[in-house]
């Protein structure tokens, strides 16, 4: 759990790092239909504002999601989602990009685990490269994510990829080829997101079950901005280096970003499959190339 004195503390500098990020680059929020298309249960999809913002419904009949109507190969994406509120036990909000490859898929999650009320809410993020997941961490939230819109992003370049909360970077995963540790970079990835029912894993591993009376569940979206190289497309693009996404302020963490990294890490983290010796008796090379 995390202490109030700490949570507090850090609210001002968190804020302050936020802005400053937001400043330097340039969204471009689209409506749903612009970029976007139902995936599957479009009866439980609700436009909302002509369409700027979505609603996500779950109940004991279906769950949801819906997909961009293009692939990209490298670029930024991000949404602001309102969580589900309250006694949010068994449910799973899913944002991730996925190319769609079976067993040699490239992914790159958020997922937000649904909670008791009252108890903190856990973003678990994973890594797939080449088909090969199992790359799990977990953090519990500093803030009530169902309270408010807040900003997920996943930046992806040569470089790195990079998730973000509200533009404090809570994961790295680093292109370390060099070292012999794959990463995605051949294959386009869509964007996605689900609302669906997990409660066989999702809350204390699956030991808190979904509460159907509380049902029907939501969730809300809007601001989703999409910049990357679409493809099909110019050959060229995911390859240039003038790419605002490819450039220096965009290869590595900033001093301040590295800071909140670090902070995040340290105050905010419950699982790193890095540290799981069960799992992994002997670390994994990502684990110890660094960032």
């Amino acid at each position: 759990m995390i202490s109030s004195s700490l949570k507090y503390s850090t609210v001002i500098p968190i804020l302050l790092y936020a802005l400053t990020f937001s400043s330097s680059v340039s969204a471009r929020p689209a409506t749903f239909l612009q970029d976007f298309k139902v995936a599957w249960a479009d009866s439980h999809i609700k436009q909302i504002d002509g369409g700027k913002a979505i609603q996500l419904i779950l109940d004991q009949n279906s769950g949801c999601g819906f997909a961009s109507k293009s692939k990209y190969l490298f670029g930024r994406v991000s949404m602001k989602i309102k969580l589900v509120p309250g006694d949010s036990a068994g449910t799973v909000t899913a944002f991730y990009m996925n190319s769609d490859t079976d067993n040699v898929r490239d992914e790159l999650d958020f997922e937000f685990l649904g909670n008791r009320s009252g108890q903190p809410y856990t973003v678990q993020t994973n890594v797939y490269v080449h088909g090969k997941g199992d790359k799990e961490q977990r953090i519990n939230l500093w803030f009530d994510p169902s309270a408010d819109f807040h900003t997920y992003t996943i930046l992806w370049n040569h470089h790195h990829t990079v998730f973000y909360v509200d533009a404090v970077p809570i994961r790295v995963y680093k292109n370390n080829e060099a070292k012999g540790i794959p990463f995605p970079k051949f294959q386009p990835m869509g964007v996605y997101s689900t609302l669906w029912e997990a409660d066989d894993w999702a809350t204390r591993g699956g030991l808190e079950k979904i509460n159907w009376s509380r049902s029907p569940f939501y969730a809300y979206y809007k601001d989703f901005d999409i910049e990357g190289c679409a493809m099909p497309g110019p050959a060229n693009c995911a390859s240039n280096p003038r790419n605002w996404w490819e450039g220096a302020n965009y290869q590595q963490l900033s001093a301040v970003e590295a800071k909140q990294y670090r902070w995040v890490r340290m105050n905010h983290m419950i699982y790193d499959y890095c540290t799981d010796k069960s799992r992994n008796p002997v670390t994994p090379p990502e684990c110890v190339a660094g960032i």
